[in-house]
């Protein structure tokens, strides 16, 4: 019998936090955070399976996102004010620790909260971003980039490009996206293949494009990837971007020296608790194969379990069976005592 996933809400001052939930409230906190320009709908396919092997499993819709605050400046997005949402979030549920499970901008704040709570940490598993102890930002990323791809004569900021361009166009950057957000949105969530490997990712030309899409351009009409989204999907990511915009999630990239100076004042630089890295084989922007990306996780994480699936960014949504298996596989070896909590 699959378990019912309902909605839920908790407000404090400063924030309020849409969450899904499945399981039983009583049981050890799996805490999954979704990343850019998701919806906690991203763990759909996360969310019943954990629940039924005994977890409470918790996806929020992040800050900027879905039924959460949508914060009217650049400066709420800091990782240190999203660390402090989801810690409200735990407080809120009367849990001290949780299992916390990131993806894309997600991961950065499990990290976060790695280094700044890891007391409120039973373990932390990331999907295609890896950790950077020096916090997750263009100036701590750029420097590992695969030269052998991205000639730093003609590519200097390699993959990471697009980063750059949230920063110099703001504006051009979150309006293209929202000239027309279904086509965003189809654009965006797309499987991945080994046809890219060893080519540039398209993120490394978004400024000489003049926008993700050519200057003034939105995203082209393409079709659905059934792989990853249904139609219902679509229509519910499309929903609540047309309805909040992209200037809260694309906010997210802009406060890159704020987030390092958080990350230089986080107590634990080395991470002591269970950790799993998820490699997503296809992702060519996030990719930890073959460039040094993940290096600095290894040299600082003392108990790194790491594993690997053949798909492209979007992995919870495009290889579902894949990655239940993999996060199973590591809770089930690094702490299986908080599998049924009494």
């Amino acid at each position: 019998m699959t378990l019912p996933v309902l909605e839920n809400v908790t407000k404090s001052a400063r924030h309020t936090t849409f969450y899904l939930s499945c399981g039983p409230a009583g049981a050890t906190p799996i805490i999954f955070v979704h990343g850019w320009p998701e919806l906690s709908i991203s763990w759909r396919h996360q969310l019943p399976v954990f629940a039924g092997l005994g977890f409470h499993a918790i996806a929020p819709d992040m800050r900027g996102y879905g039924r959460s605050t949508v914060h009217p400046r650049n400066a709420d997005y800091t990782q240190a004010e999203i660390v402090a949402d989801m810690i409200e979030l735990l407080d809120h549920l009367g849990e001290e620790k949780a299992i916390w499970v990131g993806h894309d901008w997600g991961s950065p704040v499990v990290w976060g909260i790695a280094q700044h709570h890891p007391e409120r940490c039973h373990a932390v598993a990331s999907l295609c971003v890896p950790y950077i102890p020096d916090g997750f930002a263009p100036e701590t990323i750029i420097p590992l980039a695969d030269r052998s791809i991205y000639p730093e004569d003609q590519l200097p900021a390699a993959q990471w490009d697009y980063m750059l361009f949230y920063r110099e166009n703001f504006a051009a950057a979150h309006q293209g996206f929202e000239a027309n957000v279904r086509n965003s949105v189809k654009a965006m969530f797309r499987a991945g293949g080994p046809a890219g490997k060893g080519q540039p990712a398209g993120t490394a030309f978004v400024r000489a494009n003049n926008g993700w899409f050519g200057a003034g351009q939105g995203a082209p009409d393409l079709p659905r990837d059934e792989t990853v989204l249904t139609e219902e999907d679509e229509h519910r990511y499309t929903a609540a971007l047309t309805r909040n915009g992209f200037f809260g999630p694309d906010s997210w990239y802009v406060n890159g020296e704020t987030n390092m100076a958080f990350a230089a004042k986080a107590p634990a630089r080395r991470l002591g608790m269970p950790v799993l890295f998820v490699h997503a084989a296809y992702d060519y922007v996030c990719e930890t194969l073959d460039s040094r990306l993940a290096e600095p996780m290894r040299s600082h994480c003392d108990n790194l379990t790491e594993a690997t699936v053949a798909s492209g960014h979007w992995m919870a949504q495009e290889k579902p069976r894949e990655v239940n298996a993999a996060l199973a596989r590591w809770l089930a070896g690094q702490i299986p005592g908080l599998w049924l909590k009494d």
